[in-house]
C-alpha cells in the first residue's frame, strides 16, 4: 500500500482518480464525484496538492481526499447523497445553517441534502469520505420503520468518533475499505454488497442522532395505537381517491384533532403529508414500469391525486433527487 509523506497508509490507493495541483481540475473531478462547489486556496501562495482517490459499490462510496494545503470550500446544493467525513488527521471547520464544528480524528461531520454548508481545510487535513445515494438511505429508513418518510432525513452536523455505535459503524467503513485495498470479494458480490449496504445504513441510523432516531430506537409501527394504524392502512389502500382528513377521520372512527395527534406522534407527520409521500412513491413505481412513448409524466401524477404540475414536480425532485421526467426516460 502507498504511504502518505508522513509514512501514513493512503486508503483506496489502487483507485486513484486525480493527483494534481491544478485547482480547476480538481474542483471539477471532486465536484463529479460529490457537488459542484468552490474550492479556494487559502494556503501561502495559494498552492494545493491534491489526491483523491474513490471506489463505488452499491449505493456507498468510499473516498480519499487530501487538498495538501489549507482551502476553503463552498458546497452547492448536496441533493443526492449524504456525504460522512472522517478526518484521518488534521482538522477542518464545518458550518452549516444551524451548527458549526471543528473536526478532527476524533470528530467527524455529516453533510446531507437541503442544507448549506461551508468548510476550511486545514493543511494536513486528510479524510475518508464515505458517500451514500439519498434515495438508498431515505429507502432504508421506510422499510426499517415500515412507514413513508413524513420529513426530511436530518442528522446532526458532528459525529463523535469515539462513542460505541459509531466505533461499530467505522469497523464496517474500514472492512469496506479493505475490501477495495485488497481487491475482495464483497465489493464485487451483489448479495454480499447489498447485506453490506444495509449493516452500513442501519449502524448509521442507530448511532448517528438523526430525525427518526426515536422512531428507529422505539417500538416497531405495528405498535402504533390501532385506529392510526388503521387510518395509514386506508391511505395506502384508497391513495388515488380525493380524501380529506376529515374522511379518514371518520371512515375509521376518531377526531380529526385525535388522528392528526396520533400520526404525529406514530409517524412523526401529518395524515395529509402521510398520504402525499404514499401517492409520489406510487408515481414513482408507475413511472419506473411505464413506457415513455406511451405514458406521459402528466397523466400518471393526475392519476395519483397530483393537479398541480409545479408543485408535484418540486415534491418529486425533493423526495427522490431526480425530476420525474428523468424517472420516466429510465
Amino acid at each position: 500500500m502507498k504511504v502518505h509523506s508522513g509514512q501514513q497508509p493512503v486508503p483506496l490507493a489502487g483507485f486513484e482518480v486525480v493527483h494534481s495541483r491544478d485547482v480547476d481540475q480538481a474542483q471539477a473531478v471532486v465536484g463529479s464525484a460529490f457537488c459542484s462547489h468552490k474550492l479556494i486556496p487559502v494556503s501561502a501562495g495559494g498552492q494545493i496538492d491534491v489526491r483523491f482517490h474513490g471506489a463505488q459499490a452499491s449505493s456507498i462510496g468510499l473516498y480519499y481526499l487530501d487538498y495538501g494545503g489549507e482551502v476553503r470550500i463552498v458546497p452547492d446544493d448536496l441533493s443526492d447523497c449524504y456525504l460522512v467525513q472522517i478526518p484521518l488527521e488534521g482538522a477542518a471547520e464545518i458550518r452549516s445553517r444551524s451548527a458549526e464544528v471543528i473536526s478532527s480524528p476524533t470528530l467527524g461531520s455529516v453533510l446531507e441534502p437541503d442544507n448549506r454548508f461551508e468548510m476550511r481545510w486545514a493543511t494536513g487535513n486528510r479524510q475518508l469520505i464515505v458517500r451514500i445515494d439519498r434515495s438508498a438511505i431515505e429507502r432504508h429508513v421506510h422499510q426499517t420503520l415500515g412507514q413513508p418518510l413524513g420529513r426530511r432525513l436530518h442528522f446532526e452536523l458532528g459525529m463523535d468518533l469515539t462513542d460505541r455505535g459509531i466505533r461499530s459503524w467505522r469497523s464496517l467503513v474500514d472492512l469496506l475499505r479493505r475490501e477495495f485495498d485488497a481487491d475482495g470479494s464483497i465489493p464485487a458480490e451483489p448479495l454480499a454488497m447489498r447485506e453490506m449496504e444495509r449493516l452500513l445504513l442501519s449502524q448509521l441510523l442507530l448511532a448517528q442522532p438523526n430525525s427518526y432516531s426515536t422512531a428507529i430506537h422505539g417500538p416497531p409501527v405495528h405498535d402504533a395505537p390501532r385506529l392510526v394504524r388503521r387510518a395509514a392502512d386506508l391511505i395506502e389502500a384508497h391513495a388515488a381517491e380525493p380524501l380529506t382528513v376529515e374522511d379518514i377521520a371518520e371512515a375509521v372512527g376518531i377526531s380529526v384533532r385525535a388522528l392528526q395527534d396520533g400520526f404525529r406522534k406514530a409517524f412523526g407527520t401529518t395524515p395529509m403529508n402521510f398520504l402525499r409521500e404514499v401517492r409520489l412513491r406510487k408515481v414513482r413505481a408507475e413511472l419506473i414500469a411505464a413506457d415513455p412513448k406511451s405514458v406521459t409524466v402528466t397523466d400518471v401524477a393526475i392519476r395519483w391525486g397530483f393537479l398541480h404540475a409545479g408543485r408535484f414536480s418540486v415534491h418529486y425532485r425533493e423526495r427522490f433527487a431526480e425530476s420525474p421526467s428523468q424517472t420516466l426516460r429510465r
